[in-house]
This record gives structure tokens, sequence and C-alpha cells, in this order.
């Protein structure tokens, strides 16, 4: 039997919203939007879809146009975090390579393509992380990417970690244990496995996994 853990990214693994919140304000003065975004207006949106944060951010604009200042941001935000890098979770490091002794690790995230990917160079990640998806790149639900990151290493049994409803939910899809990142940015409607630091992650996937 081969064991996975599946992580998201933002609000999980890293914090990168007060960079991502300066980049993309950055793009809001270029487009003339006529508002400056908060840290709040950011974390609301995180793991949100292209489409769900152009809902949410600009609904004065048309779904096009809306999400076209979306792309630019993501854009603005990847030479932004590859330059300045985001907040890594206190122990995460410690804890992955713990983890790793036991699990495959892999990332899947509602992100554009090329996020993970400034993640795992700016940060030196690669080297705990067998796999990732994002939305960016195949444009599908995460939980169907859960699954199918899964079914192409041959994954049997596995826990899924993130921080929103969201990520809650795809866990139910991929048929697979949730752990509620509750140090992160979201919250889940229901009780689960919660760790409220990075560490507590490791006791809890192992109970899982017995």
């Amino acid at each position: 039997m081969k064991k996975g853990i599946l992580f998201d990214l933002d609000g999980t693994l890293w914090d990168s919203t007060y960079q991502i919140t300066d980049s993309w304000n950055e793009v809001f003065k270029r487009r003339n939007i006529g508002r400056a975004l908060t840290l709040k207006d950011i974390r609301g949106v995180m793991g949100k879809t292209v489409y769900g944060i152009a809902a949410a951010l600009l609904p004065q604009l048309s779904e096009e146009d809306g999400i076209s200042v979306i792309n630019e941001c993501f854009e603005e935000e990847v030479l932004f975090l590859r330059q300045n890098g985001g907040i890594l979770f206190p122990k995460l490091g410690e804890t992955l390579t713990e983890l790793q002794r036991d699990y495959t690790l892999f990332i899947v995230s509602n992100c554009q393509d090329g996020y993970i990917q400034t993640f795992l160079d700016v940060h030196e990640m690669h080297k705990y992380f067998a796999d990732f998806e994002s939305f960016g790149k195949t444009q599908r639900p995460k939980g169907e990417n859960i699954a199918s990151v899964m079914k192409r290493n041959g994954i049997t049994k596995a826990v899924f970690v993130g921080d929103t409803q969201s990520d809650c939910e795809a866990a139910d899809f991929a048929n697979v244990p949730f752990v509620h990142a509750a140090y992160g940015f979201g919250s889940v409607d229901r009780p689960c496995e919660a760790a409220h630091a990075f560490e507590e992650i490791s006791p809890i996937v192992r109970r899982l996994m017995n």
C-alpha cells in the first residue's frame, strides 16, 4: 500500500498574502480599478479559482474583463514572489522531512499554473514533493485534481490537508480524510481533525493512516 499526503498551498504551507496584496494593488492601479485591496480582501479569496476571485473582487466588471485583470494580477504576483518569496509556516521543513520518511507528499491547489512552481523554486521545496497539480493547468476542480494525482502516483491511501471549506469539500469528492489547517485562512462547517500549527499535522496523519 502506497500512502500519500496531499497539501493545499496557500494558508497550509505558506502565507503569501502580504506579497500578493502589494503586487495586485500595482495591477489595480495600472488598470484604474479605483480601489485598493486590503490583506483581508486577499485572504478572503484564497483557495478560489480565477472565476471566483474575479466575481468577488471585481463584481462591477464583466466576467471577461474581471478575469483579464485577475490573470494580470497572477502574472505580477509570480514575478514579485520570485524576488521576495512568501512566509513559510513555522516548522515546515522539519515536519515535511519527518513525514517524507513514511509518506509520499504532494501539493494540489486552485492557483494558476506557475504558482506552485514558484513556491518550490524560491524556497527549495522540490526535495519534499513528488508531484503537484493546479486548477490553472487542468481547469478542473480541486477534488478531481486530488484524485488525478493519487491515480497517476499509485497512491492507495491518503489524506488531504487544507484550510478552507472548499478544501474540505474537495477531500470529500476524492473520498479521502480531511485535516483542517486551522492556523490558515478559513474555517469548515463540520467537526474534523484540526491542526493548529503545522507540526501538529504529523500525529494526526499517523493516526488517520493506521
